[in-house]
């Protein structure tokens, strides 16, 4: 049978502490529908810079946490996960979209700002 092994000692570096954003993602601008715009999203900050192979010309990061997007419910999901695992976050806080309401004549006044062009 083998004895348990005591990894934690003295000489070990702590852990680096992990830093994220969580924020709402913006509408697309290539569309008109707001799909995918209701969760919230955790991402991990870069830790590591990007290179640049030099043979091909591929952007690539040793940081693989680059990688993960967690989605969440809401804003509170994701703080609370954040916390519980230790992580450092900072939270963007949404920009809501200001609609400005605009009947079909106005697109015919004469007064209109810029000219007709049909």
């Amino acid at each position: 049978m083998l004895a348990p092994v005591n990894v934690a000692s003295e000489s070990m570096e702590p852990f680096e502490t992990m830093s994220a954003k969580i924020y709402r993602p913006a509408k697309t601008a290539m569309q008109s529908g707001k799909a995918k715009t209701n969760l919230w999203v955790l991402e991990f900050d870069q830790e590591k810079p990007r290179t640049i192979d030099p043979i091909m010309g591929y952007t690539s990061s040793g940081d693989m946490k680059q990688q993960l997007r967690l989605t969440f419910e809401n804003a509170e999901q994701a703080i609370a996960y954040a916390e519980r695992n230790g992580i450092e976050y900072r939270v963007i806080a949404p920009k809501e979209a200001t609609r400005k309401s605009v009947s079909y004549p106005d697109n015919f006044r004469f007064n209109r700002m810029q000219p007709w062009t049909h």
